[in-house]
């Protein structure tokens, strides 16, 4: 199982990778300003899991089975700013700060459920009644 941690960086592997920038550890432990001993033991331990293939000083690259977890993080948020923003009517920067805390503890059931609430809400024109209904406090 992934922790917080390691999902995160999973998800900042694949869309650097994504981006077609070469990374390496130094650049992962910058980014989240964390010692690069730190970032070492996380690549090792993604590396175990078949999710990355960590070669030191020659980068890393990302699995088939971690660009498919990396997919699943990023869904997660996506459904849950787009029912903080779309559904509830919050800013897209409160939004997404609260599906990245979210994302990481959320079951996989629920994050269906939500999607095809958001699907059904936006298609039958719900989301805007129900936004005014609860921002009338």
């Amino acid at each position: 199982m992934l922790t917080k941690a390691l999902e995160d960086y999973i998800e900042y592997i694949y869309n650097s990778i994504k981006e077609n920038k070469e990374l390496k550890a130094i650049d992962i432990a910058n980014n989240f300003n964390i010692s690069r001993a730190s970032v070492s033991e996380a690549l090792i331990r993604l590396g175990d899991m078949d999710l990355i293939i960590y070669e030191g000083r020659k980068g890393i690259k990302i699995t088939e089975k971690g660009e498919d977890e990396a997919k699943k993080i990023i869904k997660k948020h996506k459904i849950l700013s787009s029912f903080f923003c779309e559904i509830l009517g919050f800013e897209s920067n409160i939004a997404s700060d609260n599906a990245c805390k979210i994302e990481h503890v959320i079951d996989e059931k629920i994050i269906e459920k939500l999607e095809k609430f958001i699907e059904f809400s936006i298609k039958h024109n719900i989301n805007l009644s129900f936004k005014e209904y609860i921002n009338n406090d």
